[in-house]
């Protein structure tokens, strides 16, 4: 019976069967570092298949720092670490859909690859902006020994996997270029065909940001950079300027899949269209009926009209050419859609566009706070939700509710992603708009669990961690949302339909070691008394719920998906999607229970390796299922497996 590998995904080896399905002759075998035969590449007959078009040592286009080829093996690096479940920090654990992921995010997005590959509608994220004052995840970048002894002192005293970037820091910007990069490599082959990412960035590091994403989702991916202006008034201690705006860098999975929503119509919108001319059609504006195109390159659109109220023949002004052919300026003219001015005699006609045929607005390039709320706003918010307490550097709710709304629809389950989720701003914004249009939209939000300064107004509060922070929001946030729910449904009229309660739940799960005991010995160094004692490789103080998560995860399932716990002649069984994965990790499992788990048909079965006393009991495990499944000995492999 095969064994689940338990650890996560090897990007390397995934990459190489990528290039073994193009070019099936490069693929070799090599010996590795244990003198074990693996799958490598012949790179010389790569190269020969493509020919001119690589580039070996030549000059070309391309963005490096200090560091990079350390930061591009660590995204390809496999981790043996897990998540394990919290159910008493979580809400409505067997009914939510949301999680909340407490650990490093390069381990969580790890982590996630099997289980939400091409799977993320959209990913928000504010990083650190590298300020010279923040704290930057550290992580093992390092080329050689000496250089990683240097870069520890940098840990605290526990250790913590932060550090502060100084610009006395020599590798200054090459630091948080490779704390960012493998990060967005993992997002990308997270999100889905029709995914986007939202990134937030201050000047230090935009210009860098931005290269490193037309690198990992390709420049051609690139939507937009919107300036958000942030501050409602100037900040007078500047030296320079007032420092009012940041950015949020914009980038498509493919750009041809995404497009944002439009904004709904408002009285604002709105005011601009009248009647001057009485028009039975309604109010209307009016748009310019020539474009700035070269007379040269469209000369179809360069042409005389008439206008009708004097006679005269009007061309285009010398620089445009007009924005509609002849037969649809032909089209226009016979359905009253010319406006010549209120004399009726200008130079250049306007075309009417009814507010009957109006569409939503398009989105703008250009967020003000006045639209989108400032960071005074998202300060007030969370004093009125945490009872007058403070937090660093939260983003307004409003803000989020923008981009979640431009990027997500409501009733297509569509998963939102914040891994650096601080404050869980993004949670709170995903949850309203839902309360607002009846959605389901589904969040994933990952923070390190960064320690609050003694000195913050967090920290008075009685939070420890960033963490404790972002799970209180979310609780006190879906409480609120909740209750104001039922409350506008109880005023509801009585032809009104009432809008649905939300999910309002998060299922908290945190990084943890692998649950697999780890070893160290060599075949010649084991000993019987050694041997027996490793009988279970699973470490002690590990739970059926944290080895069922670990399945999760090793066989590629979601991590939200419903579960139900239940005894089976006193054995604990645990069910997962209603049968998409059966576990049972007692140590003695009798036949007549794994007749009943085969007799409810699961998509898979997972045992312990030590539920059953002997290789026979395992060979009958087998034949059970294959009674059952009604399928060959591959087959059964491949749905039954054990730890």
């Amino acid at each position: 019976m095969d064994k689940l590998n338990m650890e996560s995904i090897n990007m390397t080896q995934k990459n190489i069967e990528g290039i073994g399905a193009l070019f099936p002759n490069v693929i070799t075998e090599m010996i590795d570092e244990g003198g074990n035969l693996k799958r490598g590449i012949n790179f010389e007959l790569l190269k020969q298949e493509l020919a001119s078009d690589v580039i070996d040592g030549e000059e070309c286009y391309d963005f490096n720092w200090a560091g990079k080829k350390a930061a591009i093996v660590e995204w390809n690096t496999p981790i043996r670490k897990t998540l394990r479940p919290c159910i008493n920090e979580s809400k409505d654990w067997e009914t939510t859909g949301n999680l909340y992921i407490e650990g490093d995010n390069l381990d969580v997005l790890k982590l996630l690859q099997e289980s939400y590959l091409n799977s993320i509608k959209m990913i928000y994220i504010d990083p650190p902006y590298n300020t010279g004052n923040d704290f930057i995840y550290k992580d093992n970048f390092t080329i050689n020994k000496d250089e990683y002894d240097e870069q520890i002192g940098r840990y605290d005293e526990e250790e913590n996997q932060l550090f502060q970037n100084t610009e006395s820091n020599g590798r200054f910007h090459s630091d948080w270029c490779s704390m960012i990069y493998p990060r967005l490599k993992l997002a990308q082959n997270l999100l889905a065909d029709d995914g986007v990412i939202f990134i937030s960035i201050d000047n230090n590091e935009v210009a860098n940001l931005k290269k490193i994403c037309d690198e990992v989702f390709g420049e051609s991916n690139f939507i937009e950079q919107i300036p958000w202006i942030k501050r409602v008034s100037p900040a007078n201690d500047s030296q320079w300027y007032s420092g009012d705006h940041e950015f949020i860098l914009i980038y498509a999975k493919y750009k041809n899949n995404w497009f944002p929503k439009r904004t709904k119509r408002t009285a604002e919108h709105d005011k601009y269209y009248k009647n001057a001319d009485n028009d039975p059609r309604g109010p209307w504006n009016s748009a310019a009926y020539t474009c700035n195109k070269s007379r040269s390159k469209r000369p179809n659109l360069y042409y005389a009209i008439v206008n009708p109220n004097t006679g005269e023949e009007i061309y285009p002004n010398e620089n445009a050419v007009w924005a509609y052919s002849k037969d649809t300026h032909k089209e226009n003219v016979k359905n009253g859609l010319l406006y010549w001015g209120a004399n009726g005699q200008s130079k250049s006609p306007r075309r009417k566009q009814f507010l009957t045929e109006a569409k939503d607005v398009v989105a703008r390039s250009y967020w003000h706070f006045t639209e989108v709320g400032s960071t005074q706003t998202a300060t007030t918010e969370l004093r009125n939700l945490f009872d007058g307490a403070s937090f660093s550097y939260p983003k307004p709710v409003s803000l989020l509710k923008k981009i979640i709304y431009q990027a997500t629809n409501p009733d297509t389950n569509d998963i939102i992603l914040d891994f650096f989720s601080g404050s869980a701003t993004t949670a709170h914004a995903a949850m309203l708009l839902n309360a607002e249009d009846g959605g389901n939209r589904k969040y994933i939000m990952v923070q390190l669990p960064e320690v609050c300064d003694e000195k913050g107004e967090d920290y008075k509060a009685g939070y420890n961690t960033i963490c404790e922070i972002g799970k209180d929001r979310v609780r006190r946030a879906g409480d609120k949302i909740k209750e104001e729910l039922i409350k506008n449904n109880a005023q509801m009229e009585i032809k009104q339909e009432e809008k649905p309660l939300i999910d309002i739940g998060l299922r908290v799960l945190k990084v943890d070691s692998a649950n697999m005991k780890d070893v160290y010995y060599a075949a010649n160094e084991y000993s019987q008394s050694m041997i027996e004692g490793l009988e279970s490789n699973i470490k002690e103080d590990r739970t059926d719920l944290d080895l069922l998560y670990g399945v999760i995860l090793d066989w590629g399932l979601t991590l939200s998906l419903s579960h139900k716990i239940e005894e089976i002649e006193d054995v604990t069984v645990h069910t997962v999607d209603n049968g998409s994965l059966v576990a049972c990790f007692a140590e003695n499992v009798s036949e007549s229970v794994v007749r009943e788990i085969a007799k409810r048909q699961p998509l898979r079965v997972v045992f312990r390796d030590s539920s059953f006393a002997t290789s026979q009991g395992k060979i009958n495990l087998l034949e059970i299922f294959k009674q059952f499944f009604k399928c060959n000995d591959e087959e059964v492999r491949n749905r039954v497996k054990v730890i």
